[in-house]
């Protein structure tokens, strides 16, 4: 894997060695910090600025190399822009400005804009987006056939007015950063290396965090009765795993916060096949999975004050002999029936019996599952935002709003008995398929029938956990989408 920066903040002052970078919008204003640098080195940013045309766009940047003057290796400036920032644009900048420097031993950057001061909680948002921005999967790579020697980690120092602060804000901001980086990580490997047995096991590593993680294997899902998890994975030699894992930092008596992940290792589409032109991605249909252990991971690491439960369920999809059928018929843990029309539409399967088995044992104030679920959220929505589907209003406002603020944003889907009459079943109570049309709200439609009167979200994540459209802090295939969205959801909304 790819070595990350290790991040430092000290006050603030004039870089004097390695890499420096400033922040100036679209009037060009150098001030502060900027202003003395400019000086130091005898004019060079000045004169820098209309040699290489820059206008000071958004995310924009330009390299002075070995500036003279200055003990400097280069200088680089990040475009403002000339509109109001958010949050999500400054993690934005963060990560271009690590893309400037990408490569390099040691970095200093000035947190100023234009040589006004940036605050604390902007320094350290920042500093996110270069982590994430510096994240590669190179882990399989070799140089001339033998493993590839272990960079060592670049020092990025933040030099801020309120250095202290943006070192305590940053305690939270780099959990969450090293759990998206950890759902990357997860969504990126290859099947062969992380069937539910080996993912199992990453879940189970949280405990060195202080979570509490059971692992429940075959036996024990089949004596729950986790049947719609278990026909799917019946076609594999790898057997199934279900790993729980519990972050309990609120009050004792505070009903926890269930967040509910597919973890399809590999989905071959089972007896219903799919074509083998592209499905080399479908290692990454565990990205929900993926991001509940992430999420998980940040929750233990900066010991939110929220009781949370991770549950995912683990399986691999597979055409053998022995593999579930077009036609069959199975009884979910809730007792009702589901008949498969599609073994390819397996992950609503296995959710089913997590839904019903989290409701039943955990009372939870709210459940979100996460899901590379169906190709029709795509076709909706496109790579941009995940499609989200709920009965609670107030829920579905607040995930929009976490979006918004951390740029993993979503879209809201309808829900109605109209769609619902579309996956009845002439043999069963249901079944596991709609047909074409409106593909994404069906499989909605059939989890529902699961959740009972407790709040829900589901969250498609097909079109955004991976293969996503490259952003200034993800630039690998795997985005981790989902940690930061839904930390922040419980950050706002569920903590203290």
């Amino acid at each position: 894997m790819a070595t990350l920066p290790a991040f430092q903040f000290e006050s603030l002052s004039v870089p004097e060695t390695g890499a420096a970078v400033l922040f100036v919008d679209k009037s060009l204003t150098l001030g502060g910090v900027g202003q003395s640098l400019d000086e130091k080195s005898g004019g060079a940013i000045g004169r820098a600025i209309p040699a290489a045309d820059f206008k000071g766009d958004f995310c924009k940047t330009i390299r002075i190399l070995a500036p003279a003057g200055a003990d400097l290796d280069q200088i680089v400036l990040v475009g403002l822009g000339d509109e109001a920032l958010s949050e999500r644009d400054f993690a934005a900048l963060g990560g271009a400005a690590m893309g400037a420097v990408k490569g390099l031993k040691s970095v200093m950057v000035v947190a100023e804009a234009n040589g006004k001061e940036i605050d604390a909680a902007t320094a350290s948002l920042i500093a996110m987006g270069m982590k994430l921005r510096a994240y590669d999967f190179d882990l399989y790579k070799t140089e001339k056939g033998k493993p590839k020697e272990a960079a060592k980690a670049a020092k990025v120092t933040i030099l801020a007015a309120d250095a202290e602060g943006a070192a305590n804000i940053w305690e939270t901001d780099d959990a969450v950063s090293n759990g998206t980086i950890l759902a990357r990580d997860l969504v990126n490997e290859p099947a062969n290396v992380l069937g539910p047995k080996e993912f199992a096991a990453k879940a189970k590593a949280l405990e060195e965090l202080g979570a509490e993680v059971e692992i429940l294997k075959l036996a024990d899902l089949e004596k729950l009765g986790m049947n719609a998890l278990l026909g799917v994975a019946q076609g594999s030699v790898r057997k199934p795993r279900v790993a729980i894992m519990k972050w309990m930092g609120g009050f004792n008596d505070e009903a926890p916060l269930v967040f509910v992940g597919k973890g399809v290792v590999f989905d071959s589409g089972g007896i219903s096949i799919k074509p083998a032109a592209g499905m080399e991605d479908m290692k990454g249909d565990m990205g929900g999975a993926a991001a509940v252990t992430g999420l998980m991971h940040a929750l233990c690491q900066r010991k939110a004050k929220v009781n949370a439960i991770g549950i995912i369920g683990l399986v691999e999809n597979m055409p053998d002999g022995n593999a579930q059928r077009p036609g069959d018929i199975v009884t979910s843990m809730s007792g009702q029936t589901i008949e498969v029309i599609n073994t390819d539409a397996e992950g609503r399967l296995v959710l089913a019996d997590l839904l019903h088995y989290s409701k039943e044992t955990f009372k939870p104030r709210f459940m979100i599952d996460l899901a590379t679920l169906t190709g029709a959220v795509i076709v909706a929505l496109g790579a941009h935002n995940a499609g989200i589907f709920s009965n609670s209003d107030a829920l579905c406002a607040q995930l929009s709003a976490s979006g918004a603020a951390t740029g993993e944003t979503v879209w809201r889907l309808p829900l109605a008995k109209e769609y619902d009459k579309m996956i009845d079943s002439k043999f069963a109570d249901m079944k596991n398929t709609g047909g074409r049309w409106a593909g994404s709200i069906t499989a909605a439609q059939f989890l529902k029938r699961f959740v009972g009167d407790v709040d829900w979200v589901h969250i498609d994540v097909a079109g955004t956990a991976m293969d996503a459209p490259k952003t200034e802090i993800s630039q690998g295939w795997a985005s981790g989408f989902g940690v930061r969205l839904l930390d922040r959801l419980v950050k706002d909304n569920y903590e203290g």
